[in-house]
């Protein structure tokens, strides 16, 4: 029997405010725990909360950038539930009337656009934080994360394998880092994702029953706990097993999922509208102001560097995955306009360098291994034939171990390549002199003996000859001594 897989993405991202959302505490993370408090986040009774005007200039920047209908009036609800990191007894949430609703966002699923559609974001509050590894006898609570502002985004369920999910998730928060409303950090929880899954048969349209995953704080654990539950679903229906609703933990250890808690229902919340907080109105300038200021969002970045710079659409989609790259980029290219080189170089060694220096897991490369305008001074010395191709690799290792630039290194080391004629024609007369049977096999038809030729010419010279002129210098002697 064949399954369908059914998943839909929660995602809780923190935003980048100064202060959270109903008190004027830091949002600073990685400060001493419960020093980032006061009566209003720590739950005191009595206080009243006063909602942060930045946090909903936020919002309406995700619900734009997302395809949203802003909401003009929505209201914020308290979710009643208990747990230690919960000092209140109840989360500032919103459930009836969020703050958008109706979105989307489009995602490249095996070379292909598929858009995946959003029910809604709202606003809501983060809880502390639950300690159970300081002390053998008791947990502690931090309470500096109570009141970070989140923007919770749901998605429907149209995702249907856990690399789709994984590319949704890699869009959705290069989206978010693009407004510069949230850093995307999942190993500090700033971008925080819980997912829904379940299996039917194929051709069916009825919903299975569904589990809800916690603990996935990489890209990696999402996929992971995916497909060891889109296995597990369909394992035990196949063996004729039933399947209970119900939240599962992703150990990352050991690679698999384990049981929780049953999951729980909306009415279980007990979700009422919070009597300290007005209904939010949003007037409809202010949005068209927000609008008016938005960046340029990633899919609008890949188009235009298709246009601009004539780049392959893979190229494209590569550079502009990330804001710090596709930066680095196009300030290359105003430093040599040679877009498709410069691409190759990025995609080629600097991704490379990145990788071994595990830059690339930084949410922001702010040390490049070699600077946009260096690189790009690189690429204009290949092209105005100072170097060639193959010296341009051994500049490309010296500028990471230096902060000289790649002329200063050229004209250290002798490296700038030759390209008089006459120099040439002396390295290819000594070369053809040296090699009497390959000029022999020449002349005989093996024509394949030109490769080998022109190696030698190089090998000679240190790879400093201009290679396009010692090939057409080879070829005219090669002819005139046939």
């Amino acid at each position: 029997m064949k399954y369908e897989t059914v998943i839909g993405l929660e995602v809780h991202a923190q935003l980048l405010t100064e202060s959270k959302i109903f008190c004027g505490c830091s949002t600073k993370f990685g400060r001493e725990p419960n020093s980032n408090t006061c009566p209003v986040c720590a739950g005191f009774p009595g206080v009243l909360p006063v909602l942060n005007k930045k946090v909903v200039e936020f919002a309406i920047r995700a619900g734009l950038a997302t395809h949203c209908q802003i909401a003009a009036s929505s209201r914020l609800a308290r979710k009643n539930y208990f747990y230690p990191d919960l000092p209140k007894g109840y989360q500032i949430s919103q459930y009836e009337l969020p703050v958008s609703t109706n979105g989307y966002i489009d995602v490249t699923v095996a070379g292909a656009s598929k858009r995946i559609r959003l029910t809604r974001i709202h606003l809501e509050e983060d809880a502390g934080k639950n300690i159970h590894d300081l002390r053998g006898d008791s947990s502690l609570v931090d309470l500096n994360r109570a009141g970070v502002p989140l923007l919770e985004i749901v998605s429907e369920p149209d995702i249907r394998s856990a690399e789709e999910a994984g590319n949704y998730l890699k869009s959705l928060r290069a989206v978010l880092q693009y407004l510069e409303i949230c850093d995307g950090n999942m190993e500090e929880g700033s971008f925080r994702c819980d997912a829904n899954v379940s299996v039917r048969l194929e051709g069916t349209k009825e919903l299975g029953t569904k589990t809800e995953l916690k603990n996935l704080n990489s890209f990696k654990a999402v996929e992971g706990a995916l497909k060891y539950e889109i296995e597990r679903h369909s394992q035990t229906l196949s063996a004729g097993g039933k399947l209970f609703q119900e939240t599962r933990l992703w150990d990352a250890d050991r690679e698999v999922t384990r049981s929780m808690r049953t999951k729980e229902f909306a009415h279980d919340y007990r979700y009422f509208p919070d009597p300290d907080l007005l209904p939010l109105v949003i007037e409809e300038q202010w949005v068209e102001a927000i609008g008016a200021a938005m960046p340029e969002l990633p899919d609008a970045r890949k188009a235009r560097f298709i246009s601009q710079y004539r780049l392959p659409a893979y190229d494209a989609e590569l550079l502009t995955g990330r804001k710090d790259v596709a930066d680095y980029f196009e300030t290359a290219v105003k430093t040599h306009p040679n877009p498709k080189s410069i691409s190759n170089w990025i995609m080629g060694d600097i991704f490379r360098v990145l990788k071994e220096r595990k830059l690339d897991e930084q949410l922001y490369v702010s040390a490049w291994p070699i600077s946009a305008t260096h690189l790009g001074e690189l690429v204009s010395l290949i092209d105005e034939g100072k170097i060639s191709g193959r010296i341009a690799k051994t500049v490309f290792e010296a500028i990471l171990d230096s902060s000289r630039s790649p002329q200063q290194i050229v004209a250290d080391k002798g490296l700038e390549q030759v390209s008089d004629i006459e120099s040439i024609e002396m390295a290819v007369e000594e070369i053809l002199a040296a090699n009497p049977k390959q000029v022999s096999d020449y002349k005989a038809g093996n024509e394949k003996v030109f490769g080998f030729l022109v190696g030698q010419i190089m090998k000679a010279t240190k790879g400093k000859v201009n290679p396009q002129k010692a090939n057409e210098i080879l070829k005219q002697k090669l002819t005139q001594a046939s």
